[in-house]
């Protein structure tokens, strides 16, 4: 249980993998973004 586990966040930090234990973090779009698109869908 530690920095050789592969199933523990720890060992996925060493490892430099992700799985359950450590999910990818995923972009939010800015408000800015929100804003473009919105002018672009009712154009």
């Amino acid at each position: 249980m530690g920095k050789g586990d592969k199933k523990t966040r720890r060992g996925k930090i060493a490892n430099g993998s992700y799985g359950a234990r450590r999910p990818r973090i995923k972009k939010r779009p800015s408000t800015l973004e929100k804003i473009s698109i919105d002018k672009k869908s009712k154009a």
